[in-house]
């Protein structure tokens, strides 16, 4: 029997994986992780393409937006990232990131950098919600939920990783009630992050792929874990409004004003414990649901 890792380990792993390989002029090569799903964790691709995009730009212009699509659905093998310094401007400056696995590009996204300028500020204020403290993390319900689980997900998503997510509304995690109001996530890093800013953005953009999506289909008692919704991330928009260290909590509220046409379009507010806003997202993804099946049924999710 092997000892479980420790959250430092947890945590250097997953800032390992947003470090690339230099592959040539403004090339890099990405390795990827495999956290249960099908296909390549759509999270990962966003974080090491901004990863990707930054290391082309002067530190003193940080990302303010980023504009994804996902093409075709990612293999659990390295991803090679091209970079394209499309403009650098007096105040902005521009960039476009293709990935690509065996010759084929599977995503692109473009990235608009900004020098740190003075101006106005309002913001959304915090919604009250329960804090973290006392709310189960997402690992611990699920092993809770046991052999409730669909087989493919009983070894993978019971598995330590190096962020913790605690949601405030405990939802079923294989039956919801079908509920209006969105979700409410609170996530951060399980151990201290290095001080490069540079990774805590790209560990947000990791993670704000995840639960996004819930808020969509939770309005329609669906869950991506119960083997009747297939689901895959369609294109993801991130906007970064204000400094932040994701290894202090952070809560992402989301909800869906709508889906249609077998998809469901998302947004996120991400804010810190003391209030303020520090990025927003969104995101539509594709939302089909098959047959309903037995909880014990092999899920069907298709996360790119």
């Amino acid at each position: 029997m092997t000892d479980a890792p420790t959250t430092a380990c947890l945590v250097d792993d997953l800032v390992a994986l947003m470090r690339l390989a230099p592959a040539g002029e403004d090339r890099f090569r990405g390795r990827s992780e495999d956290i249960g799903t099908p296909n390549v964790f759509g999270g990962q691709v966003l974080g090491q393409a901004l990863m990707a995009a930054s290391l082309t730009v002067a530190p003193q212009r940080p990302v303010h937006s980023m504009h994804a699509y996902f093409l075709l659905p990612g293999e659990h093998a390295p991803i090679d990232y091209s970079v394209d310094r499309v403009r650098d401007g007096r105040s902005f400056t521009t960039r476009h990131v293709l990935a690509r696995q065996n010759g084929r590009i599977i995503f692109e996204m473009a990235a608009s950098f900004q020098t740190r300028d003075p101006g106005v500020e309002h913001q959304e204020p915090m919604p009250a919600v329960a804090g973290p403290e006392g709310l189960p993390s997402e690992l611990e319900r699920r092993v809770e939920a046991g052999d409730r689980l669909p087989e493919p997900f009983r070894v993978k998503a019971t598995v330590p990783h190096g962020i913790e997510y605690r949601t405030v509304e405990q939802d079923d995690l294989l039956a919801p009630a079908p509920r209006e109001g969105g979700c409410a996530i609170w996530m951060r890093a399980v151990a201290p992050l290095p001080d490069d800013p540079v990774v805590h953005r790209a560990l947000l953009a990791y993670a704000s792929d995840h639960g996004l999506l819930r808020a969509a289909a939770v309005r329609h008692g669906l869950s991506f874990l119960a083997g009747h919704v297939r689901a895959a991330s369609l294109d993801h928009a991130m906007w970064f409004h204000r400094d932040f260290r994701f290894d202090d909590w952070l809560l992402y509220v989301v909800d869906s004003p709508s889906a249609s046409g077998a998809r469901g379009l998302c947004f996120g507010r991400v804010y810190t414990r003391d209030g303020r806003l520090v990025a927003s997202a969104a995101q539509e993804g594709m939302l089909r649901v098959t047959d309903l099946a037995p909880a014990g049924a092999r899920a069907s999710v298709i996360v790119t």
